[in-house]
């Protein structure tokens, strides 16, 4: 089940390799080319991944704050930083989870690279049965594209059992000894392996063991060494913006700087052209990352800027809100307090008034203090003895 997967998930891969050979008439051009088409259409998503991973490092101050506050809370840490993350409006793991994908890419191209008939043509089992039949019966040696047992080629159920890279030697042994019998194959390509003087479906750790100071060999064992190196450089400019205090942090670190040592194995063990694929990814890579370094270091910067604005604008807008809350309350204690007085002040005229009702009166009608005492018909003279 797991091969019928991949070889279907071989398909596209093998196609644009093909299509780049075609062109190129070059496999290590083709495995260049290759990757580097791969990388564009990847790049919109490690873009997004990249801009995750720079705003994660801008964070790192205020995680560390977190950090710090709740040291002997976990869970309380680690709600804050979620939420932390949801405000911000990023991913803890979409940093480093594109950073894994040339895996899998790499796995498809060693197919395609180790079994060129059946992966790279895209030709059925039968065809490369056919074309061991055809080494065989020219009276070839199948030395290295068959298991041999007592001299003679293993069969199971009637196919021979191939090598490793038994499709490998077989396709070289076609294409140099018996070249009409792969044209008369629909489908068939008489592939050329060498590139740059160098034969891209050999093994360096083949030229270590049997060394010589030829440029066949000293660029073979280059390549591991190359791949490592590029690697490492690609692994350095990606941490400068890997975010330090993330708990997964540590550990995306760890495995990013195994990656180099896990390359130079890779390409001392398998063909050549792996080898180069691995430079030229990390080479794309590299560039990829420094160019996107500066231009979201740019684009952050504005959205801080605009973000700050923005918060300022807030601030400004709740400081004039609040002053104009408080001067309306001002106004409407004012107000309150001249009701009150304007309510104080009709009292006090109320009182006065009935105060002066109280005491005020005609002098015709009072005697002494004693307003009214007099009547309206009072006369004076009433009781005079005359």
């Amino acid at each position: 089940m797991f091969s019928t997967i991949g070889y279907y998930i071989c398909i596209p891969f093998a196609w644009l390799v093909r299509l780049f050979y075609n062109l190129t008439n070059s496999y290590g051009m083709a495995i260049i080319l290759f990757t580097l088409v791969i990388k564009l259409i990847m790049l919109p998503f490690q873009m997004k991944s990249k801009k995750s991973m720079m705003r994660m490092s801008r964070m790192s101050g205020r995680l560390q704050e977190i950090q710090k506050k709740y040291a002997n809370n976990q869970t309380k840490q680690a709600e804050e930083m979620q939420k932390l993350y949801a405000e911000e409006g990023v991913s803890p793991m979409s940093g480093c989870l594109w950073s894994f994908l040339p895996l899998p890419i790499l796995l498809a191209l060693y197919s395609i690279i180790r079994q060129p008939i059946t992966h790279f043509m895209m030709l059925s089992q039968d065809v490369v049965q056919q074309m061991v039949d055809a080494v065989s019966g020219a009276g070839l040696s199948l030395e290295g594209i068959a298991q041999m047992k007592d001299g003679a080629a293993m069969v199971r159920d009637g196919v021979t059992q191939l090598m490793p890279y038994g499709q490998i030697n077989l396709v070289k042994t076609i294409a140099s000894e018996l070249p009409e019998v792969g044209a008369s194959v629909p489908g068939w390509i008489n592939m050329n392996y060498t590139s740059f003087g160098l034969d891209m479906a050999a093994n360096p750790w083949s030229m270590v063991k049997g060394f010589s100071f030829t440029w066949a060999a000293i660029g073979l064992i280059l390549i591991p060494i190359l791949a490592g190196g590029s690697q490492w450089l690609l692994t350095k400019i990606t941490m400068k913006h890997q975010p330090q205090t993330d708990p997964s942090a540590a550990s995306a670190n760890r495995m990013m700087m195994f990656m180099p040592l896990f390359s130079v194995y890779i390409a001392f063990t398998m063909p050549a052209a792996l080898g180069l694929y691995w430079i030229a990814q990390s080479a794309i890579s590299g560039v990829q990352e420094f160019l996107m370094g500066k231009f979201f270091n740019k684009k952050l910067e504005e959205e801080e800027n605009a973000r700050y604005e923005a918060r300022q604008a807030e601030r400004k807008k709740k400081m004039e809100e609040a002053k104009a809350l408080q001067e309306q309350q001002r106004q409407q204690a004012a107000q309150k307090q001249t009701l009150k007085e304007k309510q104080k002040a009709a009292r006090d005229a109320k009182a006065a008034k009935a105060a002066k009702a109280g005491t005020a009166t005609t002098e015709a009608g009072r005697v002494g203090d004693r307003p009214y005492a007099r009547g309206r018909a009072y006369k004076p003279d009433r009781y005079d003895e005359t």
